[in-house]
């Protein structure tokens, strides 16, 4: 065997064992890949779920209800096509369809919860924020239409706004039940300077002037007690600000 056929033999060896390392790594990468669309897929999908479910009930609407059914279906379809014998995705798709076709006439199951706690203010703020992070990604990879999505993100101010009042009255209130006039003025106090710095204080104005006639019951009830040691921090003075702000919420972008 003449020395160019040994030669063109190597070359042609090294030139197939590059060509099935180069094979080898783009199927690896494939499957790389993929499971990594899938393990997104299947987080958002587990993401909205959680969103639609945990809600409390008077921050829920059946729109939302829908948009969020719409999400995790459009998510689904997407999943199934990268596991398309998975029984059980299939009947969750279904089930999420008839949901669908109910349009605005879809159940709203979500039980109303009164916030009274720091850690129910926390955990509907997180709720809330978990929500603002699946529709800007659903806006952003075309799960959602850009107005749309735009839309819903100026909405949800709105239910932060609706929770911090909630808050801010409950608190109160269950001070003035508890003869505790003086958490009672701070928690109204706290109402007022929220509604007041809302760009849109206008549309607040009847719950401002409520806030505002509480904190003059509970002050006057203060300035009648007797001289008393002063009240020891509670869960509301030390607690509160850790809610977080309309300011905080308007920096803060989430991109999970």
């Amino acid at each position: 065997m003449s020395p160019l056929v040994i030669t063109l033999l190597i070359v042609g060896g090294i030139g197939l064992l590059l060509v099935i390392a180069y094979i080898n790594h783009a199927v690896e990468n494939s499957k790389l890949e993929k499971a990594r669309l899938k393990a997104e897929l299947n987080d958002r999908v587990r993401r909205c779920a959680e969103v639609s479910e945990s809600m409390p009930g008077q921050l829920m609407s059946p729109n939302l209800k829908l948009i969020l059914a719409q999400i995790q279906v459009r998510y689904s379809e997407r999943l199934l096509a990268t596991d398309k014998a998975n029984s059980t995705l299939k009947e969750s798709i279904a089930t999420l369809k008839q949901l669908i076709a109910q349009g605005e006439s879809i159940p709203v199951k979500n039980a109303p919860v009164k916030i009274l706690t720091e850690q129910q203010a926390k955990q509907t703020r997180f709720i809330l924020e978990n929500l603002h992070s699946q529709i800007t990604r659903a806006g952003q990879d075309g799960t959602l239409a850009a107005a749309e999505a735009k839309q819903w993100l100026q909405h949800i101010p709105t239910l932060l706004t609706q929770l911090h009042i909630e808050y801010f009255s409950n608190m109160g209130q269950r001070a003035m039940q508890q003869n505790q006039p003086g958490q009672a003025r701070l928690a109204f106090e706290r109402g007022v300077q929220y509604l007041r710095k809302q760009n849109d204080s206008a549309r607040y104005s009847a719950t401002l002037k409520t806030f505002q006639e509480q904190l003059e019951i509970a002050n006057n009830l203060v300035l009648n007690q007797a001289p008393a040691a002063a009240e020891t921090d509670s869960e509301l003075t030390q607690g509160l600000e850790s809610v977080g702000s309309d300011e905080d919420w308007k920096k803060k972008n989430i991109y999970d």
